[in-house]
């Protein structure tokens, strides 16, 4: 820590718990209580039960559990190749070029979510690519919206490279596309499974862009709790975030591990 003195330490480690319980731990701690009861008209819930659990992972709640985790694994790979191949040859462009790139796949970050479910939805309701009320155009519009973050994260982990491996790789004789694969790729593994991790939680928790293209039979899980929140189904719906929850931070784990020890080797 920057904090050297005992006395600053406690005082960093009260000012951390003071920001941290109300406006991260507490939240969390309300819908995990949620979904273990079953009245709370008072300051604290009654009626402890787990049976909202059980409607939470059976039935449509596990379809779509399903349908979210085929969403964000599929958008994760195609934004985690779009976003490493668009990072490599803006690595490759000049400075104005790569500010130009950095722009374009930035531009959905910086406008909301819900404006670019509009924009797929307009651009992808007519043919000759005809996607609307499929679910292809729920799994484009998650890969548009976290692009950008694989791109950003690859392109910070490209710059910090140190060329003299790809160097020392084409004086042996080496061709461009071996030290892309054997070389440069395998350097930035561990950012590229950080990216990954990213895009995949990003999109497990989307709404807006998807409530606005999802079809009746690919529903992702944070519209089924939207909508049972909205009919006031409050209870089962905390119980179904907290699954999501769950599951997210479980391959985010899986996830880490495997950039560990890429990062080991």
């Amino acid at each position: 820590m920057l904090v050297h003195s005992r006395t600053g330490k406690w005082a960093t480690w009260v000012l951390f718990f003071a920001l941290f319980v109300p406006l991260f731990a507490l939240p969390l701690l309300v819908i995990v209580a949620a979904s273990l009861s079953t009245n709370w008209s008072g300051a604290f819930p009654s009626g402890p039960t787990t049976e909202h659990y059980a409607s939470a992972v059976r039935g449509e709640s596990l379809q779509a559990l399903t349908t979210s985790l085929i969403t964000a694994v599929t958008a994760s790979l195609l934004a985690l190749v779009v976003g490493t191949w668009a990072a490599l040859a803006a690595a490759a462009l000049k400075k104005r070029g790569r500010r130009i790139l950095d722009a374009l796949f930035m531009l959905p970050v910086a406008v909301p979510s819900v404006v670019v479910g509009l924009a797929v939805l307009v651009a992808f309701s007519q043919p000759p690519l005809l996607l609307n009320g499929t679910r292809w155009i729920v799994i484009l519009a998650h890969t548009v919206l976290v692009t950008a973050f694989a791109y950003q994260s690859v392109s910070a982990a490209i710059l910090r490279l140190d060329p003299m491996y790809e160097q020392a790789a084409a004086s042996l004789g080496a061709r461009p596309s071996y030290v892309l694969w054997r070389v440069k790729l395998p350097l930035l593994l561990p950012s590229l499974n950080a990216a990954a991790g990213l895009c995949f939680a990003l999109s497990m928790g989307e709404l807006s862009a998807t409530m606005m293209l999802y079809p009746p039979d690919w529903m992702p899980l944070p519209v089924l709790i939207f909508t049972a929140t909205d009919r006031g189904s409050l209870f089962t719906g905390s119980a179904v975030a907290v699954v999501l929850m769950a599951t997210t931070l479980l391959v985010l784990l899986a996830v880490s591990r495997i950039r560990t020890r890429a990062s080991f080797r």
